[in-house]
């Protein structure tokens, strides 16, 4: 129960919701209890009349009638305040779930980069599927039936002492073994549900990246060997979900046949005493049998409830796994920060947490507002990670960064981000509109806005000839349109905001020279005002910066600008000669 205990502060939330159910509870358990002793009351009645036959008739069965009704009222009562009990207590489950889930989708988003390298997506989404109800289950009805339970137990085994002590001990003989076979399954029941959790996290996981990397499944027509895969893995689910199922089964039948020998000890001790005149009314007999059997649910539902608890234990485990994680990247300053655009790196040095590879080694430059500045090198000379650090993806490892002159960590994170349009290299489009993907970087865009975003970006040709242009809905990751179209639709998407900083990671790797170039135009035109950092392999992407800057393992080793780097001897010069010829040859 110690995972759990991270629930309290939403019982404490709803508390008004959790009191009145207990509430209700009582009330019902009490209004139920009045019908054994109506029953018994009906019995002596009848014992009555049998005794002495000088009682007429009439009366007796006017006073059964009169039984009758009343127990019909009360059973009414009862369950209506039972409804109300449901009303309360499973809302406030749902509740609590609801806010639940938000916890869990906030921390999702305030995590940093590195936790989703260490986590796979399909193991992330059964965890705020799954492991949310399964706690649910523990926050509602697992909370209902206990109390209810306890509630009955309390009321009806004071009712049942007050009727006959003795007879009372009898019928509760079985508890302690109850009790210790409830204890024994239950932390059976914990470890084989902790491992079909996982496993089930293995099965999402699984098939999520399946789905996502089906052209690349079909492609190499490996469909065969993952769906072997798919059936191991499945199977092994199974032989788990079994494991706990077996467990599991064994709670009900025990319960009823504890319950039936309470019935059989009611009957036998309570006919003994009956015959030695220790209880005057067989009525009395008939009254323990119907608290014996309104003690079978709350009995039998031990083993569910328990069942449900442990469930929730493994599952909040896993949640509370990465709730309670603090976030790398954190808003220190609630305050509004205005962003002009001015960067500077001062011995900048980042190294990665997962890898261990140092990607920057005591960078330093600076870009002053509405200047552009181009960055190449080879592939995993740390050109990315200059953007990631800019954008707060990470924090230096060394070093620091300032923003018009302000350390970057102590700017409003949101305002930061805000004042960015990012394009990475990897574009990724959602399962949207276009035009709804493109006013993901201003929701409140017009459609005129939208269609010179995308005409900019030199796209909107191409999404007239869609057949519902800017309405057509894109596959998952944007599956629908090209390399080249998911990338213009994604400067698009930066562009249309207007921010201050414009960051473009080899955005212009898919499209062709004659394409790059009028896009290059056109950015040349909207960058004037803006800050901007261009990353690139292309020379021609990074010829109209005002300053190139040349990585190579994490260094910069050449910096200038266009026209001082191609006639200096390194890198910039030979790959400008090579794009050249390559150029002509075509």
């Amino acid at each position: 129960m110690k995972e759990l205990g991270y629930l309290n502060k939403y019982f404490s939330k709803y508390k008004f919701h959790f009191l009145l159910g207990i509430v209700f509870t009582i009330i019902a358990q009490i209004f139920s209890l009045f019908t054994p002793k109506l029953i018994s009351k009906s019995f002596e009645s009848i014992e009555n009349f049998a005794k002495d036959k000088s009682i007429p008739t009439q009366a007796i069965q006017d006073q059964l009638i009169n039984y009758i009704l009343l127990i019909i009222a009360t059973t009414i009562i009862a369950g209506f305040l039972t409804f109300l009990m449901r009303q309360t207590l499973i809302v406030m489950s749902r509740h609590i779930e609801f806010d639940l889930k938000n916890e869990v989708f906030q921390q999702y988003e305030n995590l940093s980069q590195n936790f989703y390298k260490k986590n796979r997506t399909g193991d992330l989404m059964n965890r705020i599927s799954e492991d949310v109800s399964k706690v649910r289950m523990y926050v509602g009805p697992a909370v209902m039936y206990t109390i209810n339970t306890i509630i009955r137990f309390a009321v009806v085994i004071l009712y049942m002492y007050n009727v006959s002590p003795r007879l009372t001990l009898y019928t509760l003989l079985p508890l302690p073994i109850l009790s210790y076979a409830i204890f024994k399954l239950s932390s059976e029941i914990n470890i084989r549900s902790t491992t079909f959790q996982q496993y089930l996290s293995k099965v999402s996981s699984f098939t999520q990246e399946i789905f996502s990397g089906i052209r690349v499944l079909k492609a190499y027509s490996l469909e065969r060997q993952h769906q072997n895969n798919m059936v191991d893995l499945a199977q092994e689910s199974k032989n788990k979900s079994l494991e706990l199922a077996k467990v599991q089964s064994l709670f009900g039948p025990l319960m009823i046949a504890l319950i039936g020998i309470s019935n059989l000890v009611v009957i036998y001790f309570g006919g003994l005493m009956y015959i030695n005149g220790t209880i005057k009314s067989i009525g009395t007999i008939a009254e323990f049998i119907l608290y014996v059997n309104m003690l079978t649910w709350p009995v039998a539902s031990l083993g569910w409830v328990s069942s449900m608890v442990q469930e929730a234990e493994a599952s909040q485990k896993r949640l509370n796994e990465f709730l309670k994680i603090k976030p790398e990247i954190t808003n220190i300053n609630p305050e509004n920060s205005i962003i002009e655009g001015a960067i500077a790196f001062n011995n900048v040095s980042y190294t990665y947490q997962d890898t261990n590879i140092t990607a920057l080694h005591n960078i330093s430059f600076s870009v002053k507002k509405g200047e552009t500045l181009a960055i190449l090198g080879k592939t995993g000379s740390g050109k990315s990670t200059i953007l990631s650090l800019i954008s707060r993806i990470y924090d230096v490892s060394q070093g620091s960064i300032s923003i018009d002159g302000a350390e970057i960590s102590t700017l409003n994170l949101y305002d930061l981000r805000n004042s960015i349009g990012n394009v990475p290299q990897d574009a990724f489009l959602f399962s949207d509109s276009i035009k709804n993907n493109i006013k993901f970087g201003k929701e409140e865009a017009t459609d005129e806005e939208v269609i010179q975003a995308a005409k900019k970006a030199v796209v909107h040709k191409n999404i007239m000839g869609f057949k519902k242009q800017y309405e057509t809905i894109l596959g998952e990751r944007g599956i629908t349109l090209s390399g080249g179209q998911k990338q213009r639709v994604s400067i698009a998407r930066a562009i249309i905001k207007n921010p201050p900083i414009l960051l473009f990671d080899d955005c212009l790797s898919a499209v062709d020279t004659e394409t790059e170039e009028a896009i290059l135009n056109n950015l040349f035109e909207i960058c004037k005002d803006k800050t901007t950092i261009i990353v690139s392999h292309r020379v021609s992407s990074a010829k109209n910066a005002d300053r190139i800057i040349i990585l190579e393992d994490g260094k910069i080793i050449q910096q200038g600008s266009h026209n001082q780097l191609i006639n200096e001897e390194g890198y910039y010069a030979s790959l400008y000669l090579k794009q050249l010829s390559e150029k002509e040859l075509l």
